[in-house]
């Protein structure tokens, strides 16, 4: 099946880059140009976009990068998914009176983590100093960038909460006393200030790269970043999404005690392809076991797009989400049956359920005859009244956010590959720290308060967060690396893109461009964890005789706007090429390369 492309996918072999905002990809491709490899141009690009998507990533939140080595041949995930601080406890939120932990302020605030994933790539796989890869951040900070009409509207909807409860916020992103229009020229000179300090006290370390590196993580996670953090947390309460005001429980120490991690890939074999996400401290093997349920249908032999296709990709992801819900957790504080999960045998079984007609019901299973504890189930609601778009975030007045996140991908002439999703320090998930010029990721909001889930809040536990890069071998070699913004979303929308290249034989943009859906049936990610049982939001491109047919199988569906659904990038090595492809919704997102 071939389908109508909104932009051509590139091919080239010099390199490649895509991400979610025009001025990122650039920044990673000026990089690629000047001699750095991808780690470089994927830093650099990834500090950009904490600038110029500030309302869907910040210098305080987290990432998850996955890097494919030449010289290694193997993947390796860089884990920036900041803990939660020694003080966070069931019983301390008990004691405040919360039976969920909030959405915003400075309560779910964790370690923020992105900062040293990058600088973990930089150092281990990178070739190009700090100041080389951060001197394009810093430049659109203080120079400004043309405000996105999205971030203008999220500064809208909080623009009450700021003046009202948050001044520090009110006083960076209302300048001269009003939200900024779409296309304003943008700046942050506190943050590029920030920046500029870590640089010069890394190259106080002397001239060479690692010192240089080490100095500036110091700077950050035991300097003069952790002390303005402690000090601003230690003596602020403000107003957060529960109605009440609290003060942090982050300290200094917490970000001591903190490093990113390099650890090993989930994966899994479908075919001829082999695919790699992060581990159970993410949701990224949710995208693995949907592809083992869905090796016992008949998927390779459906129309892409078809009300069957549909059908059986929605139904097999509710097992695998149910499975989500039920066993994921950081792995080191839970028992987290991976290997159970993804096994074919437990899979056969699972998908034994898929039957023509939608299910209403959460359905874990019970892998290696576990049994199954289940959180409080999130409220329902009407599917009617879901709000869509984009996979960027739904923002209430409170600033609680609901989906998240930027992505890029990076291929250098070398063959190195790297999928990274920041994501986490929205401008609108906690006060803005006026020394620093950004605030603080709101990551906890996805623990739970029950004792003995594999997602219960633990001190110095990693919260099981959405954010889910991908990438992929074929025949043994490497492919493609691609990612979406979106929270529970992403693999969701990931998933499609990968089905629609493997069984519709469309090229990446063919593949990006194809009509997208999303099944809202598992509890939300993100605070107040809403359900909506049976929902499922299609885009209307994808036809009134497939919606239909939808409706009629009991499948709740919303009608979305016909390009509302994800926001992918990728790129790829294929015979002997180096290819890219980016989304054309939203009208941000862009692959550049040659």
């Amino acid at each position: 099946m071939k389908t109508v492309t909104t932009r051509p996918e590139l091919v080239g072999s010099i390199g490649m880059a895509a991400s979610t905002h025009w001025l990122a990809s650039a920044a990673a491709m000026s990089i690629l140009e000047a001699g750095g490899n991808a780690a470089d141009a994927a830093v650099a690009g990834g500090f950009v976009l904490q600038v110029v998507e500030p309302h869907l990533c910040g210098p305080g939140g987290d990432l998850p990068i996955l890097v494919w080595s030449e010289s290694d041949r193997d993947v390796s995930v860089i884990c920036g998914q900041g803990v939660a601080p020694a003080n966070a406890t069931i019983d301390r939120m008990r004691q405040l009176g919360l039976d969920m932990i909030p959405g915003t302020g400075l309560l779910p605030a964790v370690v923020p983590g992105a900062f040293d994933a990058w600088l973990t790539l930089l150092q281990t796989h990178g070739t190009m100093t700090l100041r080389a890869v951060l001197e394009p951040a810093m430049h659109y900070a203080s120079d400004g960038h043309p405000l996105l009409e999205r971030a203008s509207a999220t500064i809208s909807t909080v623009e009450g909460m700021f003046r009202d409860e948050w001044p520090s916020s009110a006083a960076l992103w209302l300048p001269h006393g009003r939200v900024p229009a779409a296309g304003e020229r943008f700046t942050n000179p506190v943050l590029a200030d920030t920046y500029r300090r870590v640089v010069a006290e890394a190259e106080i370390a002397g001239s060479d790269r690692d010192a240089q590196i080490d100095a500036a993580r110091r700077a950050w996670y035991q300097g003069f970043v952790a002390e303005e953090l402690d000090r601003f947390i230690a003596n602020t309460d403000v107003m957060d999404s529960s109605g009440e005001r609290h003060r942090g429980l982050l300290a200094a120490d917490d970000l001591a005690s903190w490093h990113a991690t390099i650890e090993r890939p989930s994966r899994f074999d479908y075919g001829e392809y082999t695919v790699f996400k992060t581990g159970p401290w993410g949701q990224g093997p949710v995208f693995l076991q949907h592809l083992a349920l869905l090796e016992n249908s008949d998927i390779a032999r459906m129309a892409p797009g078809s009300a069957d296709w549909v059908h059986t990709i929605v139904e097999a992801g509710k097992l695998a989400f149910a499975d989500r819900e039920a066993w994921y957790g950081d792995p080191l504080f839970s028992d987290v049956p991976l290997d159970d999960l993804l096994s074919p045998t437990y899979n056969a079984q699972r998908a034994a359920l898929i039957s023509q007609e939608a299910s209403l019901a959460l359905r874990p299973g019970t892998p290696g005859g576990r049994a199954v504890r289940m959180p409080r189930p999130g409220a329902s609601a009407n599917p009617g009244g879901i709000t869509t778009g984009l996979g960027e975030p739904t923002v209430e007045k409170t600033g609680r956010t609901r989906g998240d996140t930027c992505h890029i991908d990076v291929v250098d002439t070398h063959g190195m590959m790297i999928s990274a999703t920041p994501s986490g320090g929205w401008l609108q998930s906690s006060p803005t720290i006026p020394s620093l010029g950004f605030c603080l990721g709101t990551r906890a909001q996805m623990f739970w308060l029950d004792d003995g889930l594999p997602n219960s809040l633990r001190p110095g536990a990693r919260p099981r967060t959405t954010l889910s890069p991908s990438f992929a071998l074929r025949d043994g070699e490497p492919w493609m690396a691609f990612g979406t913004p979106g929270g529970d979303g992403q693999d969701q929308w990931s998933l499609q893109f990968f089905l629609n290249i493997v069984h519709g034989g469309m090229n990446m943009q063919e593949a990006i461009d194809a009509p997208a859906f999303l099944s809202t049936h598992a509890p939300d990610s993100f605070s107040p964890r809403l359900a909506h049982p049976g929902g499922l939001v299609i885009e209307s491109r994808a036809g009134d005789e497939t919606i239909r047919e939808l409706e009629r199988r009991g499948h709740r569906v919303s009608v979305a706007a016909p390009w509302s659904q994800g926001r992918l990038s990728a790129v790829a090595r294929d015979g002997g090429w180096l290819k890219a492809a980016a989304n054309s919704r939203g009208n941000q997102g862009y692959a550049v390369g040659r």
